[in-house]
């Protein structure tokens, strides 16, 4: 099979100039960034998989419809992006449930099974397999191996496990997506050098993402290591036109200078057309080197891996 670029979206409320969640910011991922982004994809021909919160697909259901003409996979981004429901402070219970109501919402718009889930921050814990299995979903991509940046995110200290995970696809434990196993939750890491290979490093850093590609498709070329990038709508919006105010998510003023007041100053670099233009020159890299561009869920069936 041939190198396979697996570009993937998340899809939710969450408001980058801002740096909090705004019912407005989905209206705007709607009408402007969804529009341009499955424009840019039906411009190369890109079948895409977009991982929905459960909020914003209750707040604006043709967000998710749209996507099905086009032949994109929905798959879960859990019920919400609200930090007390992270996957890594949940427990199993809540967990499950969170998963079951997320993936019947979705299914009940879409018409399509969901099988694929991405955790919101990519925030999960040692309970979360057990919860996908339980849920009946068969594939995560939660984990971004050899990712260095997890600082700078909530949940910091338990991704520090990303460091030690496979970097290949691989069937994960029942008890650790963090670990190869006998489950039946199949892991698709996220791609990462050191820095991760998505669409805030695309933004902020653009020429350490040029050199990233070179590495990345290197790596392919040896092991056939699936390119998967993540990127979000709303990074093809605008909202500086209104006045900003950073949201203050932690009394610590040491993860408030890291986690809310550098991260808000940095991730509004190139947002809006800036980022479709870098976003194209992304793709572009790619399909000159004849790359397959596969939902997550195609590229696990050509591999046996489902």
């Amino acid at each position: 099979m041939n190198k396979c670029a697996l570009f993937t979206n998340d899809v939710e409320t969450t408001s980058i100039w801002f740096n909090s969640l705004r019912d407005e910011t989905g209206r705007k991922v709607l009408n402007e960034g969804m529009p341009l982004l499955l424009e840019t994809y039906e411009k190369y021909n890109i079948k895409s998989t977009f991982y929905f919160t459960g909020y914003i697909a209750k707040l604006y259901p043709q967000v998710v419809k749209m996507i099905l003409k086009h032949g994109h996979e929905v798959g879960s981004h859990g019920k919400s992006h609200i930090r007390e429901n992270g996957f890594d402070v949940m427990p199993f219970e809540k967990q499950k449930r969170h998963l079951l109501e997320s993936k019947q919402l979705l299914e009940d718009i879409s018409g399509q099974e969901v099988i694929s889930f991405r955790a919101p921050a990519l925030r999960v814990n040692n309970d979360t397999a057990r919860a996908l299995i339980e849920a009946e979903y068969k594939i995560d991509s939660s984990i971004a191996s050899q990712r260095f940046d997890f600082f700078m995110s909530f949940g910091g200290l338990k991704k520090l496990k990303w460091l030690f995970a496979p970097r290949l696809p691989y069937k994960t434990s029942p008890n650790s997506l963090f670990k190869k196993g006998k489950g039946p939750i199949v892991e698709i890491p996220l791609t990462a050098l050191f820095f991760p290979h998505v669409g805030t490093t695309m933004r902020i850093f653009p020429l350490l993402t040029s050199f990233q590609r070179y590495g990345i498709n290197i790596e392919s070329s040896f092991n056939n290591k699936p390119l998967v990038f993540d990127i979000h709508p709303n990074e093809f919006i605008d909202e500086s036109d209104e006045p900003r105010i950073i949201e203050k998510r932690t009394k610590n003023k040491i993860n408030y200078f890291m986690q809310d007041w550098l991260r808000a100053q940095l991730k509004t670099k190139n947002l809006g057309p800036n980022a479709s233009f870098l976003f194209e020159k992304e793709i572009n890299f790619f399909e000159k080197r004849n790359y397959n561009f596969l939902t997550v869920k195609d590229y696990c069936i050509k591999q046996n891996l489902i």
